[in-house]
């Protein structure tokens, strides 16, 4: 029986299969009238009269079912006569439209001042970070409250952009840049145009421009997933939640193996747009984010005994993840800086970015493990001042075990490499290894 959940917009109480269609409802106005901004946009932009713009990269991945490339004036006549354009179209059309998105710029990269105040402390620890990434974070008026998806998948595209030079040449047409979170949303319908997540796509109504929806992982996937990116998602989370998956053996792409430790169970799922099930049944994205300790339902204290322990599952996926299953050598070092992506990391309610994983030796004998975090809902300047100063910076930055206080959590990082063409239509279903916790 479908459980009830209270709409953070208008405080109704819907059943919770339907809350995230019943919150994006509240926004579709809006989206109408900003999908239009855009499209006036692409018909000054695409004129006669207009200068010659620039195709698409090369790099880009392009389905062939979807014809070949026509220039500029004889694809908007086409898509007026269709009365809609081709992916390649608004692919082009795109490469040349996007914005480069504004952020605040820590000087000597943030990466480097948290690998410097980790190596100043004192305990007997070890420390895997990933390498360069950018802060983004949710600005008021802007996107407080809804953003922190797009945020995470920012960072993620930062780190990919400067580590990767193979990702660099395909991600959003070849830019160099990271998009706003306008230009990412066109990019996501063309990612669900281009048949990437069509059950997502359909949940969303295929449009997700101009407005305020909530996205997660699968969506963040979808999209990398587009340019030819081996996104890879794992769902944790504990054994009464396995009917939520789809068993379907041999559905890996690529590369994909699962990180083993411990006793886990670990089974192949197809996950179907949306995370519904990750979405706050108490408490709205914004409140959530206000709470940057916890980031926790007020409901949550009773369980947090009972489930606490199962999350070694999850702290054990990461340090394995970062230490490639312990083939890095510390040697004298204490803190590492490693080739892996950061972690786009969902839980019921809010997003945030996992850059790293550290682990302390108590005098027990027993190791206590540091999810090192990205929270959009922190300022940068305030992250890069406690940084610099190495004053606070524990706070805003460490979540050890204890702060793990969902039943659900879900992962999303990428593999090295471009997909073949062949590989590209297996990255259009989403998969996920799901691991019980």
């Amino acid at each position: 029986m479908d459980s009830s959940s209270i709409c953070p917009f208008c405080h109704s109480s819907v059943p919770s299969s339907q809350l995230q269609w019943h919150a994006n409802n509240h926004f579709e106005h809006d989206d109408l009238q900003r999908a239009t901004d855009f499209e006036l946009a692409q018909q000054l932009a695409l004129s006669p009269n207009s200068p010659p713009r620039k195709q698409a990269a090369s790099g880009l991945h392009s389905d062939k079912t979807h014809g070949g490339s026509n220039n500029w004036y004889n694809g908007i006549v086409a898509g007026r006569h269709n009365g809609a354009w081709k992916v390649d179209e608004k692919i082009s059309c795109l490469v040349d439209l996007q914005r480069k998105s504004e952020f605040y710029k820590i000087e000597a990269g943030l990466i480097a001042l948290l690998k410097n105040c980790l190596e100043s402390e004192a305990e007997n620890s070890r420390t895997i970070l990933s390498g360069y990434v950018d802060h983004f974070q949710s600005l008021e008026f802007e996107d407080v409250g809804w953003g922190c998806g797009w945020r995470n998948l920012q960072m993620l595209s930062s780190h990919l952009l400067v580590q990767r030079p193979q990702a660099r040449e395909v991600l959003f047409g070849g830019s160099g840049f990271v998009p706003d979170i306008s230009s990412l949303q066109r990019w996501l319908e063309i990612a669900w145009g281009r048949d990437f997540d069509p059950p997502g796509a359909d949940q969303f109504n295929h449009a997700v421009y101009g407005s305020r929806k909530w996205i997660g992982t699968t969506e963040c996937a979808a999209l990398l997933r587009s340019f030819g990116l081996r996104a890879r998602v794992v769902d944790f989370g504990p054994k009464e939640y396995e009917s939520l998956y789809l068993s379907v053996p041999g559905s890996s792409v690529g590369a994909l193996q699962p990180l083993r430790t411990n006793n886990w169970r670990k089974r192949k799922a197809i996950i179907s747009g949306p995370m519904d099930r990750y979405l706050s049944r108490t408490v709205s994205q914004s409140s959530c984010s206000q709470k940057e300790n916890s980031c926790s339902s007020p409901n949550d204290t009773d369980s947090n005994a009972n489930i606490s322990k199962g999350h070694q599952a999850l702290m054990d996926f990461v340090w394995n993840y970062f230490s490639n299953n312990s083939s890095i050598q510390f040697g004298h070092r204490r803190v590492i800086v490693c080739e892996k992506t950061p972690l786009y990391f969902q839980h019921d309610g809010h997003s945030r970015t996992i850059v790293g994983i550290q682990v302390k030796h108590q005098r027990t004998g027993t190791l206590q493990y540091n999810l090192l975090i990205l929270d959009p809902a922190h300022k940068t300047a305030s992250l890069e001042k406690s940084l610099r100063e190495k004053v606070g910076w524990q706070r805003l930055v460490k979540r050890g075990i204890h702060t793990l206080r969902k039943p659900q959590y879900q992962l999303c990082y990428v593999d090295p490499g471009i997909a073949s063409e062949e590989e590209m239509e297996k990255l259009k279903t989403i998969d996920s290894v799901f691991i019980e916790i």
